[in-house]
């Protein structure tokens, strides 16, 4: 029988939850899969963390995370990663566009040897407004990362334990877990899934989130190239100024030297020309960026990431949710 936990994070999502476990569970009878469900409360304000405890106080295969206040899609997935003890884990949004009946075929894609296997909403029932951006920040993540999936923002994904094990999630960083893993040498694949009309609630993207999505990207980007060796990237940059500056004062101290030797050559004066300042500001700027680069290269040595994101206020009180891990940041990196 295979063993799956479903994380779903949630937020001002109580008329869909019942729907949804309804959903899961028939996925699960049909298919007998040993199930668990892991519901965590983002700091919701509407009443869905008493519809969360009402389902644990129903199904045993039910448990609640809330958390003292909102702290974001990235806390509360790593929160339930943290609570998932199955070897397979899929996340899904809790608004009902997320299909449960896709879960089979993720987990077929599991079995031809994948170890993260991403949704793809090839069909989306959303404003122009954001299908639009998202088609774009997609294009991007798949071009500068090299991870080739056609929609890294879906909710709809599969890991194997393995994977949440290793990736360290902070920030807004879920939507690239994906490349993350890709990073560490697990496979990735993408299946194409059902996406259904928001019923519930609101959506919680729109076209702010662009940019932030944007500097996100620049932050995979760097600790998947760099993360270890921020020497390799900073102390370039540094080293390029570096040279400017170095070229440009040499080429002055030359000029001078000329134009006091030769009568043909008018005298240059060295504080009026603003190739001077232009070489001093490069070799300062060359200065900074190789001391941060050893700065980091120092922190990445010494320091790990160890401090959960999040805080939570309470779970339900079945007997697996005893089983929740104290300190799960001492076993990912």
């Amino acid at each position: 029988m295979t063993q799956l936990t479903a994380v779903i994070p949630v937020f001002n999502e109580a008329e869909s939850l019942r729907p949804l476990h309804g959903e899961l569970s028939a996925v699960a009878e049909r298919e007998r899969y040993d199930l668990r469900i892991v519901f965590v409360d983002d700091g919701s304000t509407d009443e869905s963390w008493q519809r969360i405890e009402e389902l644990a106080a129903t199904d045993e295969r039910v448990l609640g995370i809330r958390f003292r206040r909102n702290f974001g899609k990235a806390a509360a997935l790593s929160a339930g990663f943290d609570a998932a003890e199955a070897p397979l884990i899929v996340t899904l949004d809790a608004d009902l566009q997320d299909d449960p009946a896709e879960i089979p075929c993720f987990l077929a894609k599991m079995d031809q040897g994948f170890d993260v296997v991403s949704g793809w909403k090839q069909t989306r029932h959303d404003p122009w407004h954001k299908v639009i951006p998202s088609r774009i920040f997609n294009w991007l993540v798949s071009r500068m990362t090299g991870v080739k999936l056609h929609d890294h923002n879906c909710g709809l994904k599969c890991y194997r334990r393995d994977v949440i094990l290793e990736v360290r999630l902070y920030g807004e960083l879920h939507r690239f877990v994906p490349v993350l893993a890709a990073a560490r040498g697990f496979r990735v694949a993408e299946v194409i899934v059902n996406h259904r009309p928001r019923k519930f609630g609101t959506s919680k993207y729109g076209v702010a989130r662009f940019a932030k999505g944007l500097l996100d990207l620049l932050t995979v980007k760097f600790i998947t190239g760099f993360g270890h060796r921020p020497q390799h990237v900073l102390g370039v940059i540094g080293l390029i100024a570096f040279l400017f500056g170095f070229l440009g004062l040499s080429y002055l101290a030359g000029y001078w030297v000329v134009s006091r030797m030769s009568e043909s050559i008018a005298d240059i004066h060295l504080h009026q020309k603003a190739l001077l300042y232009y070489s001093l500001g490069a070799l300062l700027v060359g200065a900074q960026f190789v001391s941060m680069g050893l700065l980091g290269e120092m922190i990445t040595a010494f320091l790990a990431r160890d401090v959960d994101t999040y805080s939570i206020r309470e779970t339900t009180t079945h007997e697996h949710s005893s089983q929740h891990r104290s300190s799960p940041a001492s076993r990912r990196t």
